[in-house]
């Protein structure tokens, strides 16, 4: 290749977001390294039980959201237990419409198909028990306290290191499906995080290393097969002690945006049903996730 052709190339890597460190005598680099996602290497780190309970799992290098593809899939009767992750996401969403800022090969960007019998409303707290499972999983990757802010963010020392979308779908009487988005950031590169508009933490900023991603996303696979099993005979309750354990909201002040309203209370808690139990006054209000934003009060 010319030297010219070399450059375009890079300059190419460089719109991924990479960064190339030019050296000198010898040529170029990237400034960290990068363990691409596989299919096989992530399966083969599966535990026997989930590699019977996930159907598929497909890897992109680019993809607009790995949620919207797998709600496409469902609609084409893709089996439950499908999994799409990426190494990049254009379109990247979290809860309320929000961008999930997606660098390549930074970060890991994980779906997955489950399909219940019942209705959307019978499995209206599958999200909480996702929480659990994801929390449960990072806590033993990092070998760190991990915190759970309703209802779906995962916290480290007040900053957000993760966060989930699940989007329901069907029929009132059932059957239903879920898609479970979850976002986690490994090593967010520098230019990407500028353009976070929350505190945030990633996995290398935490412990000081990257962990494999491969095996991070064969952990969290192996957390969210047990908990799908756990929720499909039990419900959410055997979550609820979990999610009080991870809670880092409970006891404290905060805000409940609204669509027609902020509501200012001291969070108790969530109920039976997933919802959040907020002292307001003297009266104690359940608040359903929808579109609410919680923030925590000044």
């Amino acid at each position: 290749m010319t030297r010219a052709a070399v450059w375009k190339q890079l300059k190419g890597l460089g719109g991924l977001g990479l960064k190339i460190q030019s050296v000198r005598g010898r040529g170029y680099r990237l400034e960290h390294p990068i363990e691409f996602l596989h299919p096989d290497a992530i399966r083969d780190r599966l535990s026997p039980t989930a590699r019977a309970r996930l159907s598929r799992i497909d890897v992109f290098p680019q993809i607009d959201s790995t949620n919207t593809y797998l709600k496409k899939c469902a609609l084409l009767d893709a089996p439950s237990g499908a999994v799409c992750l990426a190494e990049w996401q254009t379109a990247g969403r979290g809860r309320r419409g929000r961008q999930w800022v997606s660098p390549f090969g930074g970060n890991l960007y994980l779906s997955s198909l489950w399909r219940f019998a019942g209705g959307p409303a019978a499995i209206s707290g599958f999200s909480l028990a996702v929480g659990v499972a994801l929390a449960r999983a990072l806590r033993d990757v990092a070998g760190l306290e991990i915190g759970l802010k309703w209802p779906n963010d995962l916290l480290w020392q007040g900053r957000k290191l993760a966060g989930v979308l699940v989007e329901l779908a069907g029929e009132a009487g059932g059957p239903s499906h879920a898609v479970v988005g979850i976002g986690v950031n490994v090593r967010m590169p520098d230019r990407a995080a500028a353009t976070v508009d929350q505190p945030w933490v990633d996995l290398f900023r935490m412990c000081g290393g990257v962990p494999s991603r491969n095996e991070l996303a064969a952990h969290i696979l192996d957390e969210l097969v047990q908990a799908v099993a756990t929720f499909e005979t039990r419900g959410l309750a055997p979550f609820v002690d979990a999610w009080h354990e991870f809670d880092v909201v409970a006891g404290r002040p905060v805000q409940l945006h609204l669509p027609n309203e902020i509501v200012h209370g001291e969070v108790r808690g969530i109920d039976a049903s997933g919802a959040l139990v907020v002292q307001v006054g003297a009266e104690l209000r359940h608040f359903a996730s929808g579109e609410i934003s919680l923030r925590m009060a000044t």
